[in-house]
């Protein structure tokens, strides 16, 4: 078992963003539930403990608290805004509600470095984001950094190893945070930066063995990242046993079927069984319009679909998903809610309970950037291992309106063109997201010396870092020029392109 920093999680939106800092120090990290015994900790082999912050007050009837053995395993403590209270309440200090509460930029005077602020600057500018604040602090500490409304910004107690910081290190506002981080993680925990890519995929494969032995393991092949890493994940370390099922629905992308078919089955020599379930979507589709109407129709015909190629293949004991590490955090909320919840792939959505197979989920302890890596090093292509999201219910809810294969096929040409100049133009992989939407209007146009009446395509890139916010993305005139000249050009059926400049929120990304 590797060496785990634990992160201890008081109901921080950030809470998953500490864990990817300390992974990005290679050093191994979990999130706990607030309330994980400290038996459990020290039993899965923790070498430091950060506590995060939360939307709480110390003294809020139902305030999170933690295991008060937490502070007694003989292991380094960093608190982080709330996190700093509760050490403060657990060890004598005092916490009081601050008459001027910060939030935002601040700016941090290091008074004694110590082992935390090794080699920093003495002023640096910090991200504040707390009501209460330490007024007494508890014995044994001693105040080394202040802010201008806290004179206890940052503490330690050297001799047992324990300090709190009052602001957010993990955030890109706190200039040289990641430093910090990574002083607490080397310089006083002590952990080895034994999490790299190459060691995980070395674990991985044993682990995989281990669970499956000589078992047969069934995987819903999207085309994605994820379910493309994780099939080649798993193909490395049980080869013949792997068996992919990748289901046309109609609903795919331009030549997406070919592309899936060449890619696994002669470049990786992956057992890929194409089902072409097109016409039955189609017809199961045909005068749908409300958009969650198409979303349960094409879940529900992707699971029949799937149970019948099982029934086909043979007798199969496990199932294979992509699920990551944010789906399957252990803590989702403060509350009375469950500390564990299980997001499942929303290609296979039911299917564990119904077929009462046996998950395999490789990639369950990692992060969506550590897939990527993984797939690098697994020999996956860039376009694969980069490939922008794509819904699960794919054009389904890209063509506003009801569903034909007109309309598929106009919306497929049109995203083509989109995709294939943002690759030639090196701006596929600056934005988050570049696709079409099949517009149900007509327009009139002029093409030659003849009148059209033809259909609009509208085109929507965003820019985002984890897709809760995103912008419209500001591309170069030319390049817009470019993509509308070719679409209405090349695509039959297309009189007008507009562009969608709408942020997130108040609209969503996808249109459905």
């Amino acid at each position: 078992m590797p060496q785990t920093i634990a992160v201890l999680d008081f109901g921080s939106q950030l809470t998953q963003v500490i864990a990817r800092r300390i992974r990005e120090c290679q050093v191994y990290s979990k999130i706990y539930h607030y309330s994980t015994p400290a038996a459990t900790l020290r039993a899965d082999n923790v070498v430091g403990i950060i506590l995060s912050g939360g939307p709480q007050s110390v003294y809020a009837k139902k305030a999170p608290h933690p295991d008060r053995e937490i502070f007694n395993l003989g292991v380094p403590v960093l608190g982080i805004c709330y996190g700093v209270q509760l050490m403060g309440h657990f060890l004598e200090g005092d916490v009081e509600h601050s008459q001027e509460r910060e939030y935002g930029h601040g700016v941090l005077s290091i008074q004694r470095p110590g082992k935390l602020f090794a080699g920093l600057p003495r002023k640096l500018r910090v991200w504040n984001s707390h009501g209460d604040k330490l007024t007494k602090l508890p014995p044994g500490f001693r105040a080394i950094g202040t802010t201008e409304n806290s004179p206890f910004a940052a503490i330690e107690d050297a001799r047992r190893r324990f300090y709190g910081i009052q602001f957010h290190p993990e955030v890109f506002h706190t200039e040289r945070g990641v430093d910090m981080i990574r002083n607490f993680l080397l310089g006083i925990c002590g952990a080895k930066q034994d999490w790299t890519t190459n060691d995980f995929i070395t674990h991985a494969v044993e682990k995989i063995r281990a669970q499956v032995g000589k078992g047969r393991v069934i995987l819903g092949l999207s085309g994605g990242v994820d379910s493309s890493v994780a099939a080649a994940l798993l193909h490395k370390a049980i080869g013949k046993q792997l068996t992919c099922v990748f289901v046309d629905n109609g609903l795919l992308r331009k030549n997406e079927r070919e592309y899936v078919e060449k890619l696994y089955q002669r470049n990786f020599k992956i057992d890929v069984r194409v089902v072409d379930a097109s016409s039955l979507f189609l017809r199961r589709l045909k005068g749908v319009v409300e958009p969650e109407q198409k979303r349960k129709i094409i879940g529900r015909t992707f699971v029949e679909i799937f149970q019948r190629s099982i029934r086909s293949i043979g007798h199969t004991e496990y199932l294979a998903q992509g699920t990551l590490y944010p789906d399957v955090i252990e803590s989702v909320s403060i509350g009375n809610n469950p500390a564990s919840l299980i997001k499942t792939h929303h290609n296979v959505g039911g299917l564990p309970k119904r077929m009462k197979l046996k998950l395999v989920e490789p990639l369950r302890e990692l992060f969506k950037d550590e897939v990527r890596q993984v797939g690098t090093a697994l020999g996956l292509p860039r376009e694969v291992v980069w490939r922008q999201p794509f819904p699960g219910p794919g054009l389904g809810v890209r063509v506003m309106g009801d569903l034909t294969a007109e309309k598929l096929e106009i919306l497929r040409n049109a995203d083509a063109v989109l995709q294939e100049e943002m690759m030639t133009s090196g701006y596929y992989y600056k934005v988050w997201q570049s696709f079409c939407v099949f517009l149900p209007v007509r327009t009139v146009g002029v093409f030659g010396d003849e009148r059209t009446y033809d259909y609009v395509i509208a085109i929507r890139i965003v820019e985002s870092i984890d897709a809760m916010t995103a912008d419209w993305a500001r591309l170069p005139h030319e390049l817009m020029q470019k993509i509308s000249s070719r679409i209405t050009n090349e695509v039959r059926g297309v009189g007008r392109v507009v562009y969608d400049v709408s942020s997130k929120p108040p609209a969503t990304i996808e249109w459905e």
